[in-house]
């Protein structure tokens, strides 16, 4: 296994859901961090790099955000964004160390409206 897993970019999307029966393109995120061979986050990767492993959300209407890929106490991952500071502001994946990052499959986020939102993973590449 090598020192440093590759460093991936991927694109989360809006899965329908009651309020968007057809999902969303325009709302969603795109986030990068060290992916293994199985899809998963690499944890030992992302301690190294963390500084590269950034996330922009973008929403229709709103002004992206951006921020970083963090681990919090008790190894949930969660997005942090930048202009907030707060931890109260994170935005937390529901299982993300679970679930592998593959094309076609569906993660949860808790946003920051403490509403927990499914996203369809749309792409993920090797940056």
């Amino acid at each position: 296994m090598p020192d440093q897993m590759p460093m991936k970019k991927i694109r989360l999307e809006l899965a329908r859901d009651h309020d968007f029966p057809q999902g969303r393109q325009d709302c969603g995120y795109e986030f990068t961090a060290p992916i293994d061979e199985s899809g998963h986050i690499d944890a030992e990767s992302w301690r190294t790099r963390r500084d590269n492993c950034r996330v922009k959300r973008f929403w229709t209407g709103t002004k992206d955000e951006v921020g970083h890929l963090v681990r919090k106490p008790g190894g949930a991952w969660a997005f942090h964004y930048d202009i907030h500071g707060d931890v109260d502001d994170d935005e937390t994946g529901y299982r993300f160390g679970a679930h592998a990052f593959q094309p076609g499959e569906y993660v949860s986020i808790n946003e920051h409206d403490d509403v927990l939102r499914t996203f369809r993973i749309v792409t993920v590449s090797e940056i």
